[in-house]
């Protein structure tokens, strides 16, 4: 696939994978994108998976036709990307690896008897001539390992961007870019919002008219939308002004009240989404915690404790950097209430959270008599 005459896609779809980092379902599989830049030189962008090695160097050869790359361009260690590093220094022993300090470091930690003298270690701003054409090296630390970089060609004016505006998906499966790219960034990115603003910043100094990315598809129309949502997600503001309801429930009374309060939320014109987490994949329920300005919790008490996946959902929030939202909580127990107070216990440990003072109460069933308090709990998750 070309990019543009000179920048060619050489990357791979893995629609036969069906746990990306062996932890978020990804049914539409996803790719491993990697590129060759032509000029005087030659600079191969990125390798592959293992999983796919024998595609990938098929598209490099292809590519090729027969030349020799003078540089091998790694932005992420990741095995997603780096698996082939080893094999293409042997097969090409001329070429060299340019990457941070921090990735040199890790090499051999990868591949024990990789030649680190083969390595150009840059620096911020560094810059690489391949003859006609400049590349420009920005330090991308913790988006979302610490040795990342990307990559600004000057003449295409094209940012190869890392995992930064990655999707999950794979090219040949087609798909909108929101939802996936929102469930990828706040999954895999989410917890480094901070480091991720420091690399818009230096994003918006340059004049870029293309992004490829290591996963998903190449942006070249509308990049003010792409960026637009990464500067939200990054920032931690809600994308959309509206309610998840996310519950836990053992026998379906606890599913039974919040699917009745998400009823008397649209009643009252809200926006509401609502996740069974004991059913959905928690990277969906996370992704969609970060998406909505506010959030109901409701779970059965279990074990003297919370219902397994409601904690499992909430840890997942706490370690991805979940904050700055209105939270509700309605807690069900059948003698001893309990899930309420572990749950109010784990918020507490995330950042600026406006937790409703009172947890409401059922006991086994929703009954006409919870209806005043159950009022009372839709009315103020919406002040």
């Amino acid at each position: 696939m070309e990019i543009s005459s000179t920048i060619k896609y050489i990357g791979v779809d893995d629609t036969d994978i069906d746990f990306f980092e062996s932890q978020y379902p990804v049914p539409a599989g996803i790719s491993y994108n990697s590129y060759v830049i032509f000029d005087e030189k030659i600079a191969v962008v990125d390798t592959a998976d293992a999983r796919k090695g024998a595609e990938w160097w098929s598209n490099l050869n292809d590519a090729l036709a027969g030349r020799t790359p003078d540089y091998l361009l790694v932005q992420h260690m990741e095995p997603d990307h780096s698996s082939l590093i080893a094999e293409a220094m042997e097969r090409f022993p001329a070429m060299q690896v340019v990457c941070t300090a921090k990735a040199v470091q890790m090499l051999t930690q990868f591949f024990e008897t990789a030649d680190t003298s083969r390595c150009i270690a840059v620096k911020e701003g560094d810059t690489l001539s391949l003859g006609n054409r400049v590349l420009r090296f920005l330090l991308a630390p913790m988006v979302h390992w610490p040795e990342v970089m990307v990559i600004y060609d000057e003449q295409e004016r094209t940012l190869f961007s890392a995992d930064a505006f990655g999707t999950f998906g794979a090219l040949s499966n087609g798909g909108g870019w929101d939802d996936e790219a929102r469930r990828y960034y706040i999954n895999i990115c989410g917890k480094y919002g901070a480091q991720v603003q420091v690399l818009l910043k230096k994003v918006a100094s340059l004049d870029v008219a293309r992004i490829c990315p290591l996963h998903g598809p190449m942006l070249s129309e509308n990049l003010a939308h792409y960026v637009a949502l990464y500067d939200t997600w990054s920032s931690y503001k809600p994308e959309t002004e509206g309610v998840l309801v996310a519950y836990a429930s053992i026998y379906g009374g606890t599913a039974a009240t919040a699917l009745w309060i998400a009823d008397a939320l649209r009643q009252r014109g809200a926006n509401v989404i609502t996740h069974d987490l004991c059913r959905c994949d928690v990277s969906l329920a996370v992704s969609d915690a970060f998406r909505m300005s506010r959030m109901l919790l409701c779970a059965s008490s279990y074990d003297a404790g919370l219902f397994p996946p409601m904690h499992k959902f909430l840890h997942y929030l706490k370690i991805k950097g979940y904050q700055s939202r209105k939270v509700g909580i309605l807690e069900n127990g059948s003698w001893a209430p309990t899930a309420g107070r572990v749950m109010r216990s784990m918020l507490e440990e995330m950042k600026g959270l406006d937790v409703l003072p009172e947890n409401v109460t059922i006991k086994s069933r929703m009954k006409s008599s919870d209806i005043p308090q159950l009022e009372v709990l839709v009315n103020d998750i919406l002040l």
